[in-house]
């Protein structure tokens, strides 16, 4: 048994990646800086790290750096997509910096966003993901309700070196189902016997109605068939679960207090949920405070 939230300070955001016999989290700007780190070996007990980016770009400033995901390119290079603000646009965009240890710091040397759509409310939970045939594609969405219009989850794909988007922008899916309010968000995506399955959060991530959904794909880049109702939803225990990423057979999101949802000064906080599989069907355990599983 263990018990969840595993890291029970700010932490939203969370995307986790296993180095040799250790875990490395990362999670939006907050008390640790504005790459939040940390470090475990149990994916229960977390340590402390710090700040993986703790310089910016020129074209940008601190503030705003949400949603940061690390891609593992080899034992000395680590690649890093994190949303931040474009000062010339206003809008936020994504940013990519790489580092030669896990914990960082990375560097971004971009001269400029790496991704920018200002025209369409701006760019933002960028998610790289590597198929089993070798190939790099990133993830992310429009902003569009930061302006009133559709948000999209779009994926193009990356060079090897993961700095370059290459060949078409394609668009997956929007928000068009009742429960997902008025954006789809935080993509994720995984590759499981040959099929793909993008993980996805919609409505507000500030209310209790925040949940995350499933779309099973046809190939990297769609087209893909939501499941239809939400897979993670609010328990007793944690409410507005979302913005998930996959560790194996477990769930990595976030959550809030069920008594505090939108206002609690802690925020967000790290959650473990068990992930099945019926068939193509994912199957995520509810927030639970005690686990009774063992990761």
């Amino acid at each position: 048994m263990f018990t969840n939230p595993v890291y029970d300070g700010s932490f939203a955001d969370p995307q986790i990646i296993a180095v040799g016999n250790e875990y490395f989290a990362f999670a939006t700007n907050g008390p640790l800086g504005n790459v939040q780190t940390l470090t475990s070996t149990d994916l229960v007990s977390w340590q402390q790290v710090g700040d993986a980016l703790p310089s910016l770009p020129d074209w940008t400033a601190p503030g705003r750096v949400w949603a940061p995901e690390v891609a593992v390119h080899a034992a000395d290079r680590y690649v890093m997509y994190y949303t931040t603000r474009d000062l010339v646009s206003g809008h936020q965009c994504v940013g990519v910096a790489v580092a030669s240890t896990p914990q960082g710091p990375y560097v971004d040397k971009s001269p400029q966003p790496f991704v920018s759509q200002a025209d369409e409310g701006g760019s933002i939970d960028a998610s790289p993901f590597q198929d089993s045939s070798g190939r790099r594609w990133l993830y992310w969405k429009n902003d569009g309700n930061a302006i009133g219009v559709d948000t999209w989850i779009y994926v193009s794909e990356l060079s090897d070196d993961g700095l370059t988007l290459v060949g078409p922008v394609h668009r997956l899916i929007k928000q068009d189902l009742p429960w997902e309010g008025n954006l789809v968000e935080a993509p994720y995506m995984v590759e499981r016997n040959g099929k793909f399955h993008l993980f996805y959060s919609g409505n507000a991530f500030d209310k209790s109605t925040y949940a995350v959904g499933h779309a099973l794909c046809e190939s990297p880049v769609g087209p893909c068939t939501k499941s239809g109702a939400p897979i993670l939803t609010t328990s007793p225990d944690a409410a507005g679960p979302g913005h998930n990423m996959v560790l194996g057979n477990w769930f990595v999101y976030h959550a809030w207090d069920p008594t505090q949802v939108g206002t609690d000064p802690k925020g967000r906080t790290m959650w473990l949920s068990q992930l099945t599989w019926n068939g193509d069907t994912p199957v995520v355990q509810p927030p639970l405070a005690r686990n009774p599983l063992d990761p």
